[in-house]
């Protein structure tokens, strides 16, 4: 998170806006991903329209910016800009990305505003040759390192944490360092979350924090030689073809060359904190972690939730489309029926186009329509996986009873979201989560639900069937795993209570 007085870089053709402000009035009550990150090792492929593919399966971890990066012959082929990865890149665009080697990036911005100039990858010059850098995850010593670096001269142009770990890595290499010996000693300055993908001249890494707080993932395509490609998730694979080979695990940084893959711990303590909500919410339901699609576990959180909060009802139904896994769940367990009550507008975009106060008074439903004839006379439960502020699920209340639904039950597939996330994720400040200063009878109340209940934090543990220490669960809990300076929690405050 960057301080209010950081001296922004001037764009024209770019407004500055909170993307706080965006994503609560245009996608809803939810917390919005990081990135999503790419690159691929495929002499004699097409590695730019691959990356496209890889980039277009990971679009729902950023819907702001996209870009790729190519290597060849030592040099750099780059673009990137805002909006979706189908409407950056065409096939002009890709054609003159040529190379061996690639990076590309999905992007919502977290830290650094949403502007062109922030779009990744990040790329910087180093005495080896210049590097390409897209990360996923926030780092927590932002003031720290961004002081070290200009006291170095370093001339930093964008807003985003991710150039300045390119910047440490390029600052080592002009020290004298190799590739992996550069590259360790800046990952050993940076503390937070960070999942990246780095290209060079001579190879492309894949590195994770000690903590492994976001994905990335390992897969493999081709024979004589074997092609290698990192992923965020191994939906990023599946589309280009690629096998699943394995994650790179918390502390690892893969180096992948002419050679092959290399393996170094570059951490001397690894601990994994998986972040919980990646398998809640976050992650494609088709992605596979810990050996199973994220389908099967948010099934089970359902079927948890059915346990722990039986009620009486005629149908159950999700909120498209992240809750109805769960709600299927919740289904096969208490015997109520399924249907869909609502259906989604799967072609809304993220748009920076605001609905006026009569359309608002309206009721303007760009995402979700309540099904009259489905909900008519019935008691229903509607399943989520999540409430941050509460303002999109009291319309979704209010809309289901207009439909003619008798009871509305509300049952969300995580615990109460308490405090914010400093590690990649666009959460509110702590005064502005629902659940942070109401309880759960006064949440009920607010929404207009006939009943409310939330999976209970040791049901949303248990459900993973792995060690319960090894994921990040501090937006329910409070327990960070890497300790938040006091400043970048005011930083945080202070854009919500600034953002118009």
């Amino acid at each position: 998170m960057i301080p209010d007085d950081y001296p922004l870089p001037q764009d024209a053709h770019f407004k500055q806006t909170s993307s706080l402000t965006e994503a609560s009035e245009n996608f809803g009550d939810k917390p919005e991903e990081a990135c999503g990150v790419f690159g691929i090792y495929a002499p004699g492929e097409d590695v730019a329209k691959l990356t496209y593919f890889g980039l277009y399966a990971l679009q729902h971890r950023g819907q702001e910016s996209a870009g790729i990066a190519t290597f060849e012959d030592g040099q750099v082929h780059l673009h990137k800009d805002m909006g979706l990865v189908s409407q950056v890149f065409n096939e002009s665009i890709l054609s003159n990305l040529t190379g061996s080697i690639a990076v590309g990036h999905t992007r919502y911005s977290t830290t650094g505003s949403s502007r062109k100039v922030n779009a990744q990858p990040a790329v910087v010059e180093t005495r080896l040759g210049k590097i390409a850098l897209a990360h996923n995850g926030n780092l927590v010593n932002t003031v720290q390192l961004r002081d070290e670096l200009l006291k170095q001269k370093c001339n930093l142009v964008t807003t985003t944490d991710s150039e300045m770990i390119a910047f440490a890595i390029a600052q080592e290499i002009d020290a004298g360092a190799e590739w992996l010996e550069g590259a360790i000693l800046a990952f050993q300055r940076c503390q937070g979350a960070f999942s990246l993908v780095v290209g060079t001249p001579n190879g492309i890494m894949g590195v994770r924090d000690p903590n492994g707080i976001r994905p990335l993932v390992i897969g493999t395509f081709g024979e004589n030689p074997v092609r290698y490609v990192l992923a965020s998730e191994t939906c990023g694979l599946d589309i280009i073809g690629a096998e699943y080979l394995r994650e790179v695990e918390p502390g690892e940084l893969v180096w992948i060359t002419d050679a092959g893959l290399a393996s170094f711990q570059w951490s001397p303590k690894p601990q994994r904190k998986l972040c919980i909500f990646e398998m809640i919410y976050f992650a494609r339901p088709d992605s596979v972690m810990n050996e199973e699609s994220l389908y099967s576990y948010r099934m089970r959180l359902g079927r948890r939730l059915a346990e722990e909060s039986l009620v009486d009802a005629d149908i159950v139904f999700g909120v498209p489309d992240s809750g109805i896994p769960a709600a299927i769940g919740y289904s096969q367990s208490s015997g109520i029926p399924y249907a869909e009550g609502l259906i989604k507008n799967r072609y809304v975009g993220r748009t920076f186009i605001q609905p006026t106060q009569t359309m608002r008074d309206l009721g303007i439903r760009m995402k979700l329509n309540p099904l009259k004839d489905v909900l008519y006379g019935k008691r229903v439960v509607i399943v989520d996986d999540s409430i941050v502020r509460g303002t999109t699920s009291r319309k979704l209340v209010k809309a289901l009873r207009e439909a003619g639904a008798v009871e509305v039950h509300m049952r969300i597939s995580s615990p109460p979201v308490t405090h914010p996330c400093f590690y990649g994720i666009d959460t509110d400040s702590q005064d502005q989560l629902i659940a942070a200063t109401k309880s759960v009878e006064e949440i009920a109340k607010l929404l207009e639900v006939d009943s409310l209940a939330y999976l209970r934090w040791q049901g949303m543990l248990e459900a993973t069937r792995e060690d319960p220490q090894s994921f990040c669960s501090a937006c329910f809990s409070g327990d960070y795993p890497v300790a938040v300076p006091e400043q970048i929690k005011r930083s945080k405050l202070m854009l919500e209570k600034t953002a118009v």
